[in-house]
């Protein structure tokens, strides 16, 4: 029996980095749909857009924190706002460039947040992600 595959919800501001990391998780054939953001505001929508429609909402969050509009610390706190509200579990997990033992501490004071992975992201670490991750 095939496992279902994971949809993945890319929030960056970088666009090199989105790009990257589209191709890099295409690149494992473990992610069903790919979908970016690029800042959390868009994501928060975006999931409140497709809140009762589970084949549309991601089951993976890749989350940036540094980015214009609504940051990664700001789309938790909204994100926590409407988890009861969606249809499904999503895991996220912070990925930024900041080794700042702050950021990395402040992100374990959520208990939505999976992992804090630190860029660049290599096709390996997204694999045991998405492998370990059941839909």
């Amino acid at each position: 029996m095939h496992q279902p595959k994971p949809n993945i919800l890319i929030v960056d501001d970088d666009l090199v980095y989105r790009f990257a990391a589209t191709k890099t998780i295409a690149a494992t054939g473990l992610a069903e749909k790919i979908v970016e953001c690029s800042d959390g505001l868009d994501a928060i929508n975006f999931l409140k857009e497709n809140m009762q429609q589970p084949p549309n909402l991601p089951d993976i969050i890749f989350l940036d924190i540094n980015m214009p509009t609504m940051d990664g610390w700001e789309f938790l706190t909204a994100f926590d706002s409407i988890i009861s509200k969606l249809s499904k579990p999503i895991h996220i997990y912070m990925v930024t460039s900041s080794i700042d033992k702050h950021d990395i501490q402040r992100s374990k004071e959520f208990a939505i947040v999976s992992d804090y992975l630190v860029k660049p992201i290599f096709k390996e670490t997204f694999s045991r992600i998405l492998k370990g991750v059941h839909v």
